[in-house]
């Protein structure tokens, strides 16, 4: 049966029919830069057959998920284990169910992973459900690059495999690849060469206008066209449209994505306390649960440097002749030197504005230096005594009771808030004063009093403190777990007579 679909118009009016029939048979390769309108064209070409023919739809930035409301086609999200993909990949070509692969939301791995797994399960479906699909893969270069990425090489070749067969063997199974890419240098061209039917639309870039104009027959002098096509305008050529060149503009869809072109429009008035509104945190964002990858993030130079701090590499006598080993330290004097490291790092006035991942860094620098012995101090307890010092607590204090359940309270905070709950918690036990925004905000490493004032907000909505005022207007600071409260302080008050929150302690 012969179907012949409307793709739009050609010059004089006429309708741009594409038979979906010969498509099928020979496949389709859509080029245009971002903005050309690849993504309507595809959009119209599965409006227009879907009532004709099973569709697939690879699609990695969910674009494509509105046409179930219209036309029925079942959204799977690309999240899922590699059984349950070959499983829904088998069952989909069984019940001959159209639908959308979103692989929005993943990484570019885990899209090339969970895109070729898809297309092998529905490419090794069984031989009695071999019944024609147009399958349609956005963005194709993703999945099949001509070079190696930033990926692994795993999922790299498992995606490259997965298209090659679509564009190579599918037809025999009933698979006619449909693919759209931005830029034809970078998809893979034993990929791209299997197509025989071609919509090219504009582009800018000298490689890719020669290649589209050597695969439509022009004569290189023409490939300059392809700058001045309009958006919606691509030359269409291959038979299952045309057996010459033929300028097409795609016609009107009826369902539509659910990102579109930025428009422009006005910026709002800037608000007066424009930097309290941007560098002051919401508390809701301290207990937001983050939204972590599964796969592994590039090492952070932290780790790389506790690395290199905990072995040196071993060379042969042959190469590098024997010295004596580093003479090895009691415990004590370890604790000894790292306590004067960190002392030493928290004493430049400007430690308080700095990040504990650059004050790590430089604390594991200054430790291979001091000949500090042993493996590097973790992070984690690195903040935490970052933290503890910051509070400026004196030995005396640190052996009570009433510390140890401070440190124990400090855990339900995040680690950035440690240093401020524990500097008004020692000032709470010692009865000293509580401390103004300033002094707070600095021990947060801000200059915002407006931001310390949220802080210990936060810290009463979790029921750690209680915040109240004496007869002249001089803030409290109660901690009812600890069954103490700070002395009266003035919030507007400066932080000199605590620098660093340790002078009161030494």
């Amino acid at each position: 049966m012969q179907v012949g679909i409307d793709m739009g118009t050609v010059s004089g009016g006429q309708p741009a029919k594409l038979d979906i029939e010969e498509l099928l048979a020979t496949r389709l390769l859509v080029q245009g830069n971002s903005g050309s309108g690849k993504s309507h064209l595809l959009r119209r070409l599965l409006e227009q057959s879907a009532q004709w023919v099973q569709q697939i739809i690879i699609d990695p930035e969910g674009d494509f998920v509105t046409l179930s409301d219209k036309y029925g086609h079942l959204v799977v999200d690309g999240e899922r284990s590699d059984a349950e993909l070959i499983g829904i990949a088998n069952r989909i070509r069984q019940h001959r169910v159209s639908c959308v692969l979103t692989l929005e939301g993943l990484d570019v791995e885990q899209q090339m992973r969970a895109a070729g797994i898809f297309l092998n399960g529905l490419f090794d479906a069984d031989r009695e459900f071999w019944y024609p699909v147009l399958v349609v893969v956005d963005e194709a270069q993703m999945f099949a690059p001509s070079v190696g990425g930033d990926v692994s090489e795993d999922a790299r070749k498992l995606s490259l495999g997965a298209m090659t067969n679509l564009m190579c063997r599918g037809r025999k199974r009933g698979l006619a690849g449909v693919i759209a890419t931005q830029r034809l240098a970078k998809l893979a061209k034993n990929v791209a060469a299997e197509a025989s039917n071609f919509l090219m639309g504009r582009t800018f870039l000298d490689i890719d206008m020669a290649r589209a104009a050597d695969l439509l027959g022009m004569d290189r002098r023409q490939a300059e066209m392809f700058r001045d096509l309009k958006r919606g305008n691509f030359v269409a050529l291959g038979p299952a449209l045309s057996r010459r060149p033929l300028p097409i503009v795609i016609g009107d869809v009826e369902t539509s994505a659910r990102s579109s072109s930025p428009k422009l429009m006005p910026l709002p008035n800037a608000p007066q306390d424009v930097e309290d509104l941007i560098f002051t945190p919401d508390p809701e964002e301290f207990t937001r649960p983050l939204t972590r990858r599964v796969t592994p993030a590039p090492r952070p130079t932290t780790d790389i440097l506790a690395e290199l701090s905990r072995a040196t590499p071993v060379m042969s006598e042959e190469v590098m002749p024997s010295r004596p080993s580093a003479p090895e330290i009691t415990p004590e004097a370890r604790e000894e030197k790292m306590a004067a490291v960190l002392s030493e790092i928290l004493d430049d006035p400007q430690a308080a504005y700095r990040t504990d991942a650059v004050l790590y860094q430089e604390f594991l620098v200054r430790s291979r230096m001091r000949r500090v012995g042993g493996p590097p101090m973790p992070m984690g307890e690195f903040r935490r005594r970052v933290a503890v010092t910051r509070a400026g607590v004196d030995d005396e204090t640190a052996a009570s009771e009433g510390w140890q359940t401070a440190l124990s309270l400090s855990m339900r905070v995040s680690d950035d808030l440690q240093g401020v709950f524990l500097l008004m918690a020692k000032a709470a036990l010692r009865n000293e004063p509580c401390p103004s925004d300033l002094r707070i905000a600095r021990a947060y490493g801000t200059h915002s009093a407006r931001r310390a004032r949220r802080l210990l907000g936060y810290f009463e909505e979790q029921g750690l403190v209680v915040v109240h005022t004496d007869f002249s207007g001089k803030r409290i600071v109660a901690f009812p777990d600890l069954e103490a409260e700070t002395q009266p302080g003035d919030a507007n008050g400066s932080d000199d007579d605590l620098t660093d929150g340790r002078s009161a302690a030494e």
